[in-house]
């Protein structure tokens, strides 16, 4: 299957969380995925299959980086249909989820930070080509 770019640049299609239709995952891959996001440092706990369960960003959902609102705020889907693309939040966004390739490297087994890299660690290149596609 291709991908699904949320606001932020993240793939959901290769994301272990993400369980949008077709993408359903197992009670087993769900219950896995809250023990590495524990083992990464993610979550303080092991946490249960319904709060690692996602089905997709809404400006209503927790964000650090509050992207889904400010998307909204704009009348875009992603930041890479904004003009001032990539803002100062955008750029500390990248830095930070890039921060956590490492531990994901250390704890993680090669497929599992494969998938981990193709969900949230390309972000950037994922908006820069939206953004490229978008100028053509």
């Amino acid at each position: 299957m291709g991908q699904i770019i949320a606001a932020c640049g993240n793939d959901c299609a290769a994301c272990p969380r993400y369980t949008a239709p077709p993408y359903e995952k197992t009670v087993a891959e769900l219950h896995h995925t809250a023990e590495l996001w524990q083992k990464i440092g993610y979550r303080e706990t092991v946490v249960s299959n319904e709060e690692i369960a996602c089905t997709g960003c809404r400006p209503e959902n927790w964000c650090r980086y509050r992207v889904a609102c400010c998307c909204a705020e704009k009348g875009i889907t992603t930041c890479a249909e904004c003009p001032d693309y990539p803002c100062a939040n955008m750029q500390e966004c990248f830095a930070v989820t890039l921060s956590f390739a490492p531990q994901c490297r250390a704890v993680c087994t090669d497929a599992e930070y494969e998938q981990l890299r193709k969900a949230f660690f390309e972000k950037e290149q994922n908006l820069n080509a939206l953004k490229e596609q978008g100028s053509t």
